[in-house]
């Protein structure tokens, strides 16, 4: 008896089903079977089926004789299914990677209940994957199994069969069916969540939810989009059966108006001259389902009253006044956009006319927060060059990481403009806006974004994955405006020289937002670990990927929540997401905690005790701490050949490295993350590449720059700086190295040279 049904309905989708049902048979959980039902397609889905059927015994066939039906096919896998749970999954849609050990996992923490409900993301034909907007019902926090009245949000998700593994038994015992027509899963998700005993969740996309321009049945224009009232009577019905369940009327009734306004508002559903037969139905059922004495939300009461009256003119008049507004508000925000867009160009003009003023900087970093290199200087412009005074450009979301000091400015406003026409001091790690002209007597101070792997400047001439349609000519002309670029170590500064070619600078002093790390105290260590809920004994591991130029989404190549539980209650992961991306790359729960809109990545470093990442310049940082790094490097090639990168990190790595994430999980069950030649292959890596980082780095750009001396603070050698010790060090000094289980199976430690 597999664990596992996965059951799949295929009709007219030929185009899609190869990478559906490639999905389910590539799990690494392979305890399946796969009930394919192909639904009398037209198409070559039936050979597709047979075409897999004949490679892998787990795929089980079922041709039906002739067409009856998404809600009856699904019925006709159910009947052939023997595994202990069943998975539908639509054959346009795809799991995830790991999705079913991740489902299996916390069905075995739960107790296998009658049901677990799991998350899903919409992917659309650009790439993008956006995830449900209800994931917050999805929390593993709190007690596990529960029954729905413990959790009734459960009810706002997308009434769906495919994002629920449910119990064969439970399913059986109950009679449960799906029945014909459309809107088939609304009589089958509703009883199953009001009668299961036992519920649980899974705070993890495991569906990937395809968006289809066309052909799906949403998107079909057809009178059995009617059969949505004949679906609510089949799931009244059952209430009426089951007196116990009456207290769920109320929400079923608002969840029924808000389906059939849907419906109703949808272009693309009902055929023309149909949509006032819709809503004599829709007045009807409204009426005939109604709970008296149940309150209606204040924002829902338009609809309802619109459907309880039946109000087919008013609400199509709605409509058209909504659009009409629509179309005003975008053609006159354009013509007032266009309209400030020109009187902002005309004030830079006379702010450039105006005197410079000496005593005013400015500093940006990515225009977001107060970070990174920019605002290491701006700390020590305001502690070493008091009579300057300093602004940082930020959009108003990053506001609450300016420290108090510095004036706040916004991008594309007339104060933003002002400052850079009269500000004598330019810093920044990315180029001003590209309409900047700098004047005689400003300085500008490019300070870099960190030590280079990955292909930058000119050398992207020839990797226009990662160039993105860069304009070199204009990336040049930026260049000609830098008058000092900052660099820590040998590396960096032949690099920079060679891809960004110009007649500034190079100042070899370190980079700023590394003196955190040597000025830290263990007190300050301890602060930061409360700040962010790590408790005391357990290893901090920060998970810091980069982004892949050779996708247009944040790639989520770790599972980070399987990875914990492997490791055990000792492990703690802090998952950072790259700045390009605007948003987390995961969700916090329980030892996974997303930090990615934490002010400080430097912080983030001094509260941890080991730094997982692939390809991103923190490594160079981090290994400032001595502090161990493992690296995951699963797509090396690929990387490789869409950036181009200046020296191969397998073989020259700042500790152990990993191939795939049950490596990565055998390396620190092993302690080999922390053992001896890790720390001799950190070692030589801090020694090519952590020369100047002592601590001082930007009291030497202000001293030289600013202030102009000449005789600067030396460097302090390497061996004589003294790191600030991670909170787990001492406790993991005294421990031997196999402290966790190490995970079954046969993978091994790689590439720990």
């Amino acid at each position: 008896m597999p664990r596992f049904s996965v059951i799949v309905p295929a009709y007219q989708v030929q185009a899609y089903l190869h990478e559906c049902l490639e999905s389910v048979l590539s799990q690494s959980c392979p305890d399946l079977e796969l009930i394919v039902v192909d639904d009398c397609s037209p198409d070559a889905c039936g050979a597709i089926i047979d075409e897999f059927a004949a490679r892998d015994a787990r795929v089980h066939p079922v041709h039906l004789p002739e067409n009856i039906g998404l809600g009856r096919a699904r019925n006709a896998g159910v009947a052939r299914a023997s595994g202990d749970y069943l998975l539908f999954l639509d054959s346009d849609d795809t799991l995830t990677p790991d999705a079913l050990r991740s489902i299996a996992d916390r069905l075995k923490e739960t107790g296998d209940p009658d049901v677990l409900v799991f998350d899903y993301a919409r992917t659309y034909w650009t790439g993008e994957a956006v995830r449900n907007q209800a994931a917050l019902q999805l929390t593993e926090q709190g007690p596990a199994p529960f029954r729905l009245e413990d959790r009734p949000g459960l009810l706002r998700l997308l009434m769906v069969a495919w994002n629920k593994a449910y119990r064969r038994e439970f399913v059986e015992e109950q009679g449960f069916a799906f029945p014909p027509g459309y809107y088939e899963d609304t009589p089958w998700t509703y009883p199953v969540l009001m009668t299961a005993e036992s519920i649980a969740t899974l705070d993890r996309v495991c569906v990937h939810y395809r968006q289809r321009r066309q052909g799906s049945i949403l998107r079909t224009t057809s009178e059995r989009h009617f059969d949505v009232f004949e679906q609510y009577d089949r799931l009244f019905a059952y209430l009426e059966e089951r007196p116990e369940l009456a207290r769920w009327r109320p929400v079923l009734f608002r969840r029924m108006v808000h389906h059939l306004a849907i419906v109703y508002s949808r272009r693309d559903r009902l055929p023309p001259g149909s949509r006032a037969d819709f809503m004599r139905r829709a007045r009807a059922h409204y009426r005939r389902y109604r709970t008296r004495g149940a309150p209606v939300p204040l924002r829902a009461r338009v609809q309802h009253a619109l459907i309880r009256f039946g109000l087919h003119r008013t609400y199509r008049t709605l409509q058209l006044v909504s659009a009409l507004h629509r179309v005003v508000a975008r053609t006159t925000g354009k013509l007032l956009r266009g309209l400030r867009s020109a009187a902002l160009r005309l004030h830079y003009r006379v702010q450039r006319c105006l005197p410079l003023r000496a005593d005013r900087a400015v500093f940006t970093a990515y225009d977001g927060g107060h970070g990174c290199n920019p605002g290491a200087l701006e700390s020590a412009f305001r502690d070493l060059a008091p009579h300057i005074r300093t602004a940082w450009i930020a959009r108003p979301e990053h506001h609450h990481t300016v420290p108090p000091g510095p004036r706040r400015l916004v991008p594309g406003t007339a104060a933003y403009w002002t400052a850079l026409a009269r500000s004598a001091w330019l810093v920044s790690n990315t180029d001003f806006d590209h309409r900047l002209v700098k004047r005689r007597g400003q300085t500008l101070i490019q300070t870099g974004q960190g030590t280079p792997l990955g292909h930058i400047g000119l050398d992207l001439q020839e990797r226009p994955a990662a160039a993105r349609g860069r304009d070199f000519t204009r990336l040049l002309k930026g260049v000609d405006q830098w008058d000092y670029v900052l660099s820590a170590n040998r590396h960096t500064t032949l690099t920079h020289e060679r891809v960004h070619p110009g007649r500034y600078t190079t100042l070899e002093y370190g980079y700023p937002r590394n003196d955190a790390f040597r000025t830290a105290t263990e007190a300050d260590v301890a602060r930061l670990r409360a700040s962010l809920g790590i408790p005391e004994g357990t290893v901090g591991i920060l998970y810091a990927p980069t982004h892949r130029d050779y996708r247009r989404s944040q790639r989520h190549a770790l599972d980070l929540q399987r990875i914990v539980r492997r490791l055990g209650p000792r492990f703690l992961v802090l998952a950072r997401a790259h700045h390009a991306y605007d948003a987390p790359l995961t969700s916090t729960c329980g030892r996974v905690v997303d930090v990615s809109d934490h002010p400080s990545v430097e912080s983030l470093c001094l509260a941890s005790d080991a730094l997982v990442t692939d390809y991103s310049s923190l490594m160079f940082d981090y290994a400032n701490l001595d502090r161990p790094i493992v690296i995951h490097a699963d797509d090396w090639e690929a990387y490789e050949a869409a950036r181009g990168t200046y020296f191969d990190l397998r073989s020259f790595p700042p500790g152990a490295v990993a191939r795939g994430e049950d490596e990565l999980i055998d390396i620190f069950a092993t302690g080999h993350w922390r053992g001896s030649r890790s720390a001799q292959l950190r070692a030589a890596f801090r020694e090519r590449f952590c020369t100047y980082d002592d601590g001082r780095a930007a009291e030497r750009v202000v001293r030289r720059v600013v202030l102009g001396e000449s005789d600067l603070p030396p460097v302090v050698p390497l061996d004589e700086r003294r790191p600030v010790p991670s909170a787990a060090a001492a406790s993991l000094a005294r421990e031997p190295l196999a402290t966790v289980p190490r995970p079954a199976g046969p993978f091994a430690v790689t590439d720990i040279l």
